[in-house]
């Protein structure tokens, strides 16, 4: 959402915040299946596994921390400003999502628990492209455009079978990615 402040393409703009209101509802999914999974009674002696201090302190709410317990906080949120480099960041924030999804998916016995992951797998993949489908039409532009790069600067040297004398003769075979 703080993303689509500074974007002027409307049609972009506006998928940056239909994406985050979804995003939001994703938020609420996950909670409420937390919720059913654990009941509405903060009692120690119904909590089969971990620790009940959390479920205290929350009050049955789940927390906004990561695996580790750490708090979330807005350093999570990639805003630069430029259009392209938030897109790509956001197609990798998608793209870890659904790695997430499917690992959870493969531990998970409860069809009804699975149905609402597979759900939010899919709607990340639509999102990703989303994202992708925006990236391409603005490729050209921001950070992503041509700053009348050399040739030289596009060349790749292959460092790790250079030959056997490759770095006393200085012998490396360039490659153009061109």
């Amino acid at each position: 959402m703080s993303q689509s402040f500074r974007i002027k393409d409307p049609e972009i703009k506006d998928l940056f915040l239909d994406i985050a209101a979804e995003e939001l509802g994703h938020m609420e999914m996950v909670a409420q299946t937390i919720n059913l999974l654990n009941g509405h009674d903060v009692d120690a002696t119904t909590v089969p596994c971990g620790e009940i201090q959390s479920h205290v302190i929350l009050g049955l709410n789940p927390g906004l921390i990561n695996a580790s317990g750490y708090s979330w906080t807005a350093d999570y949120v990639t805003v630069t400003g430029d259009l392209c480099a938030d897109l790509l960041s956001n197609i990798a924030s998608e793209q870890r999502a659904k790695v997430v999804y499917e690992y959870l998916y493969r531990q998970i016995d409860d069809n009804k628990v699975r149905e609402t992951i597979d759900f939010l797998l899919n709607r990340e993949e639509a999102h990703n492209q989303m994202f992708r489908d925006a990236f391409n039409k603005v490729q050209n532009s921001s950070s992503n455009r041509d700053f009348g790069t050399t040739k030289a600067a596009k060349m790749y040297f292959s460092m790790s079978d250079p030959g056997p004398n490759a770095f006393a003769t200085g012998d490396t075979k360039p490659v153009s990615f061109e």
